[in-house]
């Protein structure tokens, strides 16, 4: 499963009852789950009593993998997060519906990889310690490079700052077009210039 050695498999169902008696939800919140998720069950646990060869690493002891089978394949990442606060552990989440797979990954922020067949999803466990893997998890899920200078953190810190630059000059744009008055419209392009600039800083960086 997921390309991990089978002295890594188990097989514990999570239920649904669980998560809404540890949150103690509210109606409309477990109606917000129960919409989005079919059943989950924690099928892996990677430590190095299971995987001998992997040392512990300083931050990470060992890492789950839950399999989530959704109900349809847009659903709402609050609920991906619950879990994670439910279960105090570090965890790869697969996401599945339609004979596809989708990972997701906590680190700094909930990491997504794109959707996948099943067949073809796989966990990379590369590293000599668990520190490594899980960076490497990280990023494999959440595209970044494991070898760059900068951390895994790093550059997801930088990657959110880019996005926001992205929606702030496509705002500001659409607000440029929109202006009538001249020396609006000049403040409003110098502004513009500005934020290019600095993603331009980002992108070369």
């Amino acid at each position: 499963m997921y390309n991990l050695p089978p002295s890594t498999v188990i097989s514990q169902p999570l239920y649904k009852k669980t998560v809404f008696e540890k949150f103690n939800l509210k109606t409309v919140e477990r109606d917000r789950f129960d919409a989005d998720i079919s059943r989950m069950v924690l099928v892996a646990r990677v430590s190095p009593s299971t995987v001998p060869a992997l040392s512990e690493g300083k931050e990470v002891k060992g890492f789950y993998v839950l399999q989530v089978d959704l109900k349809h394949r847009e659903y709402d990442t609050k609920n991906i997060l619950l879990l994670q606060k439910l279960i105090p552990q570090n965890i790869v989440f697969a996401l599945i519906y339609d004979g596809q797979t989708q990972f997701c990954i906590f680190h700094t922020q909930l990491q997504q990889s794109a959707w996948m067949p099943t067949d073809e999803a796989i966990i990379p466990l590369q590293g000599l310690n668990l520190d490594d893997v899980w960076n490497n998890i990280v990023a494999s899920i959440g595209d970044l490079d494991a070898t760059s200078e900068e951390t895994i953190e790093q550059q997801i810190i930088n990657r959110e700052k880019k996005e926001r630059l992205l929606r702030q000059i496509e705002a500001l744009e659409k607000k440029c077009r929109l202006e009538k008055q001249t020396h609006k419209k000049y403040e409003l392009h110098r502004e513009l210039i500005n934020l290019k600039q600095i993603l331009s800083m980002f992108e070369h960086a």
